[in-house]
């Protein structure tokens, strides 16, 4: 009863209308297409457009940069226009390699001997799973459109600068864990 009321005094009184709007849009209470959820229901159709199999490389037709049916697909709508192309499989192929990429970060995570290098490991596991999550979830309908980069495949300078630099230090402390303790 107290998550209940409490969840319903943050939705009242801490978010403005424009948050309620996304999650009203988000949750199906509300439908407008050609406003706040115009985002979410282009990536949708440019996901369904590519079904199985997809249209091939480059002949995407509701996500080309010719047309702009999809707003920002080359940052935060990135993975629709890799569904479209490639479709079904293809989607499902990126998301075991992104899977297959974090739990090779575990794995490097839990070989390491200093505590410091563990923690960092799963911190990078974490922040990178969370994008990941997010992004998927927003540009398919399952999480709200906040703007979040797909790491190591958006367009965007920062976001692979900060993606690679916490990498790569993974990398270079995993590189010394037998030489030093820490």
């Amino acid at each position: 009863l107290s998550i209940s009321l409490s969840v319903s005094y943050i939705y009242d009184n801490l978010f403005k209308d424009r948050h309620r709007n996304r999650f009203q849009i988000m949750f199906g209470i509300k439908e407008d297409r050609l406003g706040v959820g115009y985002n979410i229901y282009q990536a949708l159709s440019a996901i369904g457009s590519g079904e199985g199999v997809g249209k091939g490389y480059l002949k995407g037709t509701l996500s080309n940069d010719k047309y702009k049916h999809v707003p920002e697909q080359n940052t935060d709508f990135i993975f629709c226009v890799l569904a479209e192309e490639w479709g079904f499989l293809g989607g499902v192929i990126f998301i075991l390699l992104y899977i297959t990429t974090m739990i090779r970060m575990i794995m490097i995570s839990e070989r390491q001997r200093s505590k410091f290098t563990r923690i960092y490991g799963y911190c990078v596991t974490s922040i990178m799973f969370f994008h990941f999550m997010i992004n998927i979830g927003m540009v398919i309908g399952l999480a709200p459109v906040i703007g979040i980069p797909l790491p190591f495949f958006s367009k965007g300078g920062s976001a692979i600068l900060a993606f690679s630099i916490m990498f790569f230090i993974l990398l270079r402390l995993d590189a010394e864990r037998k030489v030093v303790l820490r």
